[in-house]
């Protein structure tokens, strides 16, 4: 069945270049092109029973990675379409499930997450409904290992460039490996120049100071740059809000989180436990406030003393029976000493006569 693949890739890939041309994510386009190309045919190859089955796991594990990274946000809402239309027209019973590694579960639920925020809820219908049919068969790897299968045998994941995001040059270049180079040659710079000339001259600053930061900051600020306009064309595709009003939105949270971050002040990592310090804007110090509404209750020691001094003046007797744990010291009530029987003579009569 390996040869199927081939040709079930370039089917899939062709149904999903159609609809990426609609440029929209709704699944009546969607539907339109399924019909058109009568994609539901694609189980009748093999007429037999027992071969069928294993025509319809290949198709799946074919169709299965468009529905995850790298590929664009309407490639992969085409992808979840295309799963619906598959495990929905399959001819064998019990139906074949959607295998998918529980790694890549996360990915999919914040698919899904992006799609409620978008508005598109033609997507989140769709993957709920798959969600209720049970057509998702969770596993450890999103592949089926074979005993004694060696790697060199197994093809790489060849992405159609076509479908997948637009690589950014600048991240490529500059990664941590380059920029740890450029740091340790700038060093080197800076320590040559220290010894061939002790005194510094500012007319020997050749490289810009601090390059190995700004460098960084560079990248970071268009990688983030780079995020924020791909997901502001994801919520613009097809029904979504439109332009002012997702600008709008943008801007109240920008200015919300810049008020709350300046707001709060950044305790470092050995003080992540306590309590952050609120900086006021107009200068108002707000720590005596603080201290006061909050409830300091006595310590053990503190409480020991308080007790201890009022006993000391209530009883009059010290500190012994208060702090004896045993009864040895106690003191001992008094007991009435007996009397010891004393014979006494009649009178009238002799004691020497007995």
């Amino acid at each position: 069945m390996e040869n199927f693949r081939g040709p079930v890739k370039a089917d899939c890939e062709e149904l999903l270049a159609r609809f990426q041309a609609t440029e929209s994510v709704r699944y009546e386009q969607f539907l339109e092109i399924w019909r058109d190309m009568n994609f539901s045919s694609i189980f009748c190859g093999r007429p037999e029973g027992n071969e069928r089955r294993c025509l319809t796991r290949v198709i799946m594990s074919v169709a299965s990675p468009y529905l995850f990274p790298p590929y664009t946000f309407q490639i992969r809402v085409g992808g979840l379409y295309l799963l619906y239309g598959l495990f929905n027209s399959q001819l064998i019973t019990p139906k074949e499930k959607i295998r998918i590694a529980l790694k890549d579960w996360k990915d999919v639920m914040q698919f899904q997450r992006d799609a409620v925020n978008a508005q598109h809820y033609d997507v989140v219908y769709i993957f709920r409904k798959l969600l209720s049919d049970k057509a998702f068969y969770f596993t450890a790897m999103p592949t089926p290992l074979c005993f004694r299968e060696k790697r060199e045998d197994r093809k790489k994941t060849e992405f159609c460039e076509e479908f997948v995001n637009p690589s950014s040059r600048p991240q490529e270049l500059v990664t941590t490996d380059v920029l740890d180079e450029i740091g340790n040659i700038h060093d080197h710079y800076e320590g040559l120049k220290k010894a061939i000339f002790p005194e510094p001259d500012p007319n020997l600053n050749l490289i810009q100071q601090n390059l190995v930061p700004k460098l960084n900051g560079a990248i970071l600020t268009y990688s983030s740059w780079q995020f924020n306009r791909a997901e502001f064309e994801q919520q613009d595709a097809g029904e979504g809000t439109s332009n002012q009003e997702s600008s709008r939105r943008a801007q109240l949270l920008a200015s919300i989180k810049s008020r709350s971050y300046g707001q709060v002040s950044e305790a470092s990592k050995s003080r992540r436990h306590r309590q952050a310090q609120l900086v006021p804007a107009d200068g108002e110090d707000f720590s005596q406030q603080l201290l006061a509404k909050k409830k300091r209750y006595p310590s053990l020691k503190t409480r020991t003393q308080l007790r201890f001094n009022t006993q000391v003046g209530n009883e009059s007797e010290g500190l012994t029976r208060l702090w004896c744990l045993s009864a040895v010291n106690e003191e001992k009530a008094p007991e009435k000493k007996k009397k010891k029987f004393q014979w006494k003579p009649e009178k009238g009569s002799d004691p020497t006569s007995h």
